[in-house]
């Protein structure tokens, strides 16, 4: 062979090598973004499975089979067109649409709770008959339904409403207004609040939170029309009721309603200025009321009891204190074999654990302990006296779950295979648990146990969704933190067709705030989509969980106390550290990028670190925590009042100046959570310092993007980096 002719077919063989694979296809947002049109296909593969008692039912739209997962086998149990021809459901506005969302309240009756477009419906699908039904009428914006009663609770109109099981409806309050909120969540969702509305369990009294915010500042937001709406020309004020950190808040009260009766007493609790209610639970025989107390420092906190029927206190049962914060997420739960008894959760070792606790207010015992947290609690086996758990006590970065025997604390750890991030679902008895998970090379798997003997079938292995597509690499290991000692773990994922020889231009992701981690066991470890379209389009990706992030403990999280940013700031430039010993990584291209509270990393890293990071895009930020929410911003920074020093070291206002690379900035016009006085004010600092970020707003939009605008956020972001640092 002639050595032109040699030459040519060496060049040709190198740059087949360096295109992708042959037939392997390239990833568009549409298919990697949650609102892309292809998304949906592009996820891995799950099966909807609900407990009937101790029978696994799998559910369609149209179908739903019985399954045993020792044998494999499926049967029918029954199907909609059947129930809805036998049950007389002939009409279109009666009939049910979808068997996706029934459940089966009743372990022991052939009952399914199933709705149409207007009520709520139990089925027997043994007999095909309607046993009962209930309206369900538009406009509530809240509803809470009692399995025992058949008793609906809701807001409509700014007012509560109760309907019994016998279809009679009363209203409850009629002073409800934008300013005296009813049944809803209060406290702005913090303290692990998700409602206002508490049945006891035999559905005969209601508890439920009273909000008065009409001393609390509106902060000015608008309504821009819609592009088709032709009724209106003029933007309209949409205010939001937002107490910021240090300001007036709002008062609480919680009321409890006999449905009987029809009267309504409010718990005794004293004055409720400066102090939140929180994880309101019932006794087992439905007359007495729990709930946590705590000040507004948020370092006091108690546990305490009331007379359901005179709303009298009866005793505090649980007090903990903290020089820094106490923040209770869970309310208390009974064991179901002694009424006398409850669970309680907390961090008081450090770590987030379960404490058996009786009705006087005595320690029993501690159930759980370790450098470990316990994340979730699934339920009890009754019978053998254990409770089933979902923790870290493996790893860090994974969930298992886990066994405990409520008597002598032995714990056994009871998923299949034992890595990855495991989710749990418990069958009525205990007995049986659905694992649905995930592992780095995993996309999903899904395991029926047996927790008593921790016997376990495979019931679905998920295909691989992105088969056929062009895949990077992903990595995950450890670094320390700042102070020398403690693990920090990380996720990389590699540019397509990585090659070690050539050096990459590189995006940290940010996240770094309380209650959230970004890198775990699952899948890809976690990684998010958008990181996949980037390394498809030449960039590293790197990602790590700073201390103040979840899961590690309470001295980890609690790091950041009274200075947010400085701690994580060390922290994710030890990662940057990291990055300078990899050949491969160009830092003289390192760009930083994160939402939230990485929005407010993202400002912080490039002002603070000027001349390490030349590209940012900041999604609503932070830029001075005093503008920030009560409860969030004064549990982690106290008040500016009380810490004027942490808050003028933590705002970007003062860092404006500092702003060298090329930085955007992108929120929602609607924004309640971060308002957008955060971003409008740096702007006005970087104007008077003659810095110059650039602004991208979406009208309509809140602290996210929603649906297919999602699509359009993130191919915003990915050509800033390809205009200013690839």
């Amino acid at each position: 062979m002639k050595t032109n002719q040699r030459n040519v077919l060496t060049l040709l063989l190198l740059t087949l090598l360096a295109l992708p694979a042959i037939g392997q296809k390239q990833f568009t947002l549409e298919d990697l973004n949650f609102g892309g049109t292809n998304y949906r296909n592009m996820v891995p593969a799950n099966k909807s499975l609900a407990w009937w008692g101790d029978q696994l039912v799998r559910l369609g739209k149209d179908t739903c089979w019985t399954v045993d997962a020792a044998k494999g086998k499926e049967k029918v149990l029954f199907t909609r067109d059947r129930l809805n021809k036998a049950a007389g459901l002939t009409e279109e506005e009666t009939q049910v649409n979808s068997l996706n969302y029934m459940s089966f309240p009743y372990p022991d009756k052939p009952v399914a709770l199933l709705y149409n477009n207007h009520e709520r419906l139990l089925v027997n699908f043994k007999t095909r008959k309607v046993e009962w039904r209930q309206r369900r009428d538009a406009g509530m914006v809240a509803e809470e339904w009692n399995k025992g009663s058949h008793a609906m609770a809701f807001v409509k109109d700014d007012n509560l409403y109760v309907t019994d099981g016998n279809g009679n409806t009363r209203q409850v309050t009629s002073d409800g207004s934008r300013d005296l909120v009813y049944g809803q969540s209060v406290h702005r969702n913090e303290f692990g609040i998700e409602g206002g509305l508490f049945w006891n369990p035999q559905g005969t009294r209601l508890a439920f939170y009273r909000m008065d915010q009409s001393m609390v500042t509106d902060y000015p937001l608008i309504d821009v029309p819609e592009l088709d709406d032709t009724t209106r020309v003029i933007a309209e004020p949409a205010p939001e009721k937002y107490p910021m950190a240090g300001q007036t808040s709002h008062l609480v009260w919680v009321g409890v309603l006999d449905v009987a009766t029809g009267d309504t007493v409010y718990l005794k609790a004293g004055d409720p200025t400066d102090r939140y209610f929180s994880n309101i639970s019932w006794s087992p025989d439905g007359n007495v009321v729990y709930m946590m107390e705590e000040n507004r420092d948020q370092n006091d906190v108690s546990l305490v009891s009331y007379d359901a029927v005179t709303g009298n206190r009866i005793a505090s049962l649980y007090r903990e204190t903290h020089p820094k914060y106490v923040e209770p997420q869970h309310p208390i739960t009974f064991l179901p074999w002694d009424k006398e008894q409850f669970i309680l959760w907390s961090e008081k070792d450090g770590y987030n654990h379960l404490y058996l606790y009786d009705t006087r207010g005595n320690e029993l015992r501690q159930l759980t302990r370790g450098e470990w947290v316990v994340m979730d609690m699934l339920g009890f086996d009754e019978k053998q006296h254990a409770v089933i758990i979902s923790a870290n006590a493996d790893n860090p970065i994974q969930q298992n779950l886990y066994r405990v025997d409520v008597t002598t604390g032995q714990m056994a750890r009871i998923d299949e295979g034992g890595k990855g991030w495991h989710n749990g679902r418990l069958s009525a008895s205990g007995r049986y648990l659905i694992d649905s998970y995930q592992e780095p090379d995993v996309p999903r798997n899904i395991a029926i146990v047996d927790t008593r003997n921790n016997r376990q079938y495979r019931y679905f292995t998920a295909p691989d969704p992105w088969q056929g597509y062009t895949v990077p690499e992903y990595r995950s290991g450890s670094i320390k933190a700042a102070d020398g000692t403690t693990d920090l773990y990380y996720r990389m994922v590699m540019p397509v067709d990585f090659d070690p020889q050539k050096k990459y231009p590189t995006v940290v992701y940010v996240y770094g705030g309380p209650h959230a981690h970004n890198v775990d066991a699952r899948w890809h470890w976690a990684s998010r989509s958008w990181e996949t379209y980037m390394a498809q389009r030449g960039y590293l990706l790197f990602i790590l969980d700073n201390r103040g992030s979840e899961n590690r403990g309470r001295d980890f999280e609690q790091a950041t106390f009274r200075e947010l940013g400085q701690v994580e700031m060390q922290d994710q430039m030890c990662g940057v550290d990291f990055l300078r010993t990899l050949n491969y990584v160009d830092t003289a291209r390192l760009g930083v990028h994160g939402w939230s509270f990485g929005g407010f990393m993202t400002i912080s890293l490039m002002t603070n670190y000027p001349d390490v990071f030349k590209v940012g895009v900041a999604g609503g930020p932070v830029i001075d925590w005093k503008w920030y929410e009560v409860m969030y911003g004064e549990r982690y920074m106290d008040t500016p009042q009380t810490n004027p020093e942490g808050y003028q070291k933590t705002s970007l206002i003062n860092k404006a100046a500092d702003l060298k690379g090329r930085l955007q900035i992108i929120i929602g016009l609607n924004d309640p959570t971060v308002v957008p006085q955060h971003a409008y004010s740096f702007l006005k600092a970087c104007i008077a310092a003659g810095t110059q970020p650039d602004f991208y707003v979406y009208p309509g939009q809140g602290h996210n993007m929603m649906g297919h605008q999602s699509v359009h956020l993130h191919e915003r972001i990915t050509r800033y980096f390809d205009d200013y640092l690839k």
